[in-house]
């Protein structure tokens, strides 16, 4: 049994079911990714694996402990960054990670030192005697990493962790995350809906929509249920072309656009002559890797990129069924 598992897990409010049936096994010192776009139920799920919502039905091992029949056992080895910052603004970083170590039982003779550790590890020494309020938005994600941490938990929930962060400043929590599961063995559950993130961080991840998981593997091995990367080029006869390369074993989709081909190739790198000599006289062509865009348009139909508030009030229309 994983550090953590679900056996049908499901959160109803009213008549829209936000989790559905819901069976995971987490493995230790895994990053296990959580993909979807708002209204998918990622957070939810987080909420009640961290004793924040009770479920409608089903259960869940937390650290080994039931989240029904023993929430505080589970909360006592758990930490959570919530999606929006939590940390006191008129209070030093030090002064909140410190009031953290008491709420969670942290001898108080050892405190300074783990703090002290907690803002080596984000790189925020010299930081520490700072009012919250005169933090970057990246410098407070960094404190609330540090705080969820300052506790050793076995287990770390990270909702939405870089939820509005410029690129740069997202990398460098990327990197902390990194450093935290070496150096620490700690599971992470992560929710995203950055591909880009998921990809980099997760050794799994499950695609959630409409509150069920439509698909879970290894980004990688998602990426190859799709069918390879793509190569787009123009020929001459693209009709005549495309009938050659579906002939193909290495070639899972060929679609035709105008004097363009959209091929899904296998092994593009090995396979990349054969298409070339069955596609006949090529004016121009590009290779494009696969990404997990593509994987969550291939098994959800819709595109999650720049989704935004627009795109979740939609979701949530196709949930519930809302028609304007």
């Amino acid at each position: 049994m994983g550090v953590i598992t679900t056996k049908g897990l499901t959160k109803k409010f009213g008549e829209l079911t936000a989790v559905d049936n819901l069976d995971l096994d987490i493995k230790e010192g895994e990053i296990f990714g959580l993909l979807g776009p708002n209204g998918a139920g990622k957070t939810t799920i987080i909420s009640m694996l961290a004793t924040l919502l009770d479920p409608t039905s089903g259960t869940a091992t937390v650290a080994n402990q039931d989240i029904l029949k023993k929430p505080s056992k589970v909360r006592e080895h758990i930490g959570i960054v919530f999606q929006d910052p939590s940390s006191d603004d008129i209070l030093t970083g030090r002064e909140n990670l410190y009031l953290h170590g008491l709420m969670y039982g942290v001898p108080r003779s050892i405190i300074p030192q783990r703090i002290d550790d907690a803002f080596d590890l984000i790189q925020l020494t010299g930081r520490e005697d700072d009012l919250v309020k005169t933090y970057s938005g990246g410098m407070r994600r960094r404190l609330e990493l540090a705080r969820g941490l300052l506790h050793h938990p076995e287990v770390l929930f990270l909702d939405e962790p870089t939820l509005g962060l410029d690129p740069q400043t997202r990398k460098r929590i990327w990197e902390h995350i990194e450093k935290i599961v070496k150096e620490r063995k700690v599971t992470i559950i992560l929710t995203t809906h950055y591909m880009e993130e998921a990809d980099r961080l997760c050794d799994r991840l499950a695609i959630i929509d409409n509150g069920k998981i439509v698909a879970l593997d290894t980004p990688n091995a998602l990426k190859a249920q799709v069918g390879g990367d793509t190569v787009q080029m123009e020929v001459s006869e693209p009709e005549k072309a495309a009938k050659e390369l579906e002939k193909l074993d290495c070639v899972s989709r060929c679609e035709a656009r105008e004097n363009r081909l959209d091929i899904a190739v296998k092994d593009v790198a090995q396979n990349l002559p054969k298409v070339f000599a069955a596609a006949g006289e090529i004016s121009n062509f590009s290779v494009r890797n696969t990404t997990l865009d593509d994987v969550f348009m291939h098994y959800t139909g819709y595109d999650i990129r720049d989704e935004g508030a627009e795109g979740a009030a939609k979701h949530m229309q196709r949930v519930v069924g809302i028609k304007k």
